[in-house]
């Protein structure tokens, strides 16, 4: 079906992904991201287990391969030396159904930010939490990961937002030394809480760093040095979580059901996907819906949505767009939902 308007319109293609180990998937809870290759490959991540999947871009999986993390949370992809990388942002835990009810359950490695090869998986690098007083006697458990890369006029910087953890953003030297912890509390968007995704911004001649304060719902822009530049989308955003590219617009991906586009000045442009009945309501209120991202089954436990409405948007997580303005979607519900919205005209 066609959702939007011109110049944002598009055919919305559900169940566009090949999903292997289909008996695991339609019980795992997918937490994941989505990311788009140079060579237009496109990366998500399996509902249930640690396994990458690539993706043409019909959805035929051409490949897939085990990584060493125990939820996939994020996916940046970054050049190192004519190489392109896979960033994984992995909070260390993830809700896996154990005696009929999902719990978080931790992973073997803890938080962690691992830099994988594309073509197999193997870990080339990891960074741990850093020697900050906020993990003296808390978790360390990072949501996203951002690249200044040294091809597009960078240093190679990694920066690493904490938004399930101590809710701050790192910044670490490209071979994984620590720098500097951003808080939020020295710009006027106040102190960062759910700092959940993170974005350099190359459309103009001085990049700049997006971060997704989810909670406060709104986006804090600073430069490349942690200082603070901006806010946008307060009174707008209800949800941050992540960010892609069209051209030179961004799209912020809302957790509750909907894009939304920006234009180069950060003013609003259009929502895309947008499922009111979501987006529009505080979460736990009286006017959620029960049991979302997922529904609830005769018992009153916690089971996959049975209500989810082509062309609209439930609970995006990840997204990534390939060059033609493409998006692809990755929801956060259990059994997942891939979507791919091609753009017409």
């Amino acid at each position: 079906m066609r959702i939007g308007n011109s110049p944002f319109e598009y055919e919305w293609i559900s169940d566009w992904a090949e999903i292997p180990n289909q008996e695991s998937a339609t019980s795992g809870w997918a937490h994941h991201g989505m990311a788009v290759t140079d060579s237009g490959d496109v990366i998500a991540i399996h509902p249930a287990e640690s396994l990458a999947m690539v993706l043409d871009q019909g959805g035929k999986l051409l490949r897939s391969f085990e990584i060493p993390v125990r939820e996939a949370h994020q996916l940046t992809l970054a050049n190192v030396d004519g190489e392109q990388f896979l960033w994984i942002a992995d909070p260390g835990r993830k809700n896996v159904k154990t005696n009929g009810a999902y719990e978080p359950t931790q992973g073997e490695w803890g938080g962690q930010a691992v830099r994988v090869s594309v073509a197999t998986g193997e870990r080339i690098q990891q960074i741990t939490a850093p020697p900050h007083s906020a993990y003296d006697d808390g978790d360390f458990a990072p949501t996203s990961v951002s690249v200044f890369e040294s091809t597009r006029g960078g240093n190679g910087d990694v920066w690493i937002t904490d938004g399930y953890g101590a809710s701050l953003v790192h910044r670490f030297s490209a071979d994984g030394n620590y720098i500097q912890t951003i808080t939020g509390e020295k710009g006027e968007g106040g102190r960062f809480d759910c700092p959940h995704g993170i974005w350099v911004d190359y459309r103009s001649d001085d990049p700049e760093l997006y971060v997704a304060d989810r909670t406060n719902r709104q986006v804090q822009v600073y430069d490349l040095e942690g200082k603070y530049k901006r806010t946008f989308g307060k009174g707008l955003l209800t949800s941050p979580s992540c960010f892609a590219i069209d051209g030179s617009n961004i799209i912020v991906g809302e957790l509750r059901a909907r894009l939304a586009m920006f234009d180069t000045n950060d003013e609003f442009v259009t929502f895309i996907g947008e499922n009111e009945a979501i987006a529009r309501v505080e979460r736990n209120s009286p006017d959620d819906v029960p049991g979302w991202p997922n529904g609830l089954d005769d018992s009153g436990n916690v089971a996959r949505s049975t209500v989810l409405e082509e062309g609209k948007f439930n609970s995006p997580h990840g997204i990534a767009t390939d060059p033609a303005g493409n998006i692809y979607s990755g929801e956060w519900l259990i059994g997942g939902r891939y979507t791919k919205l091609a753009k017409l005209g």
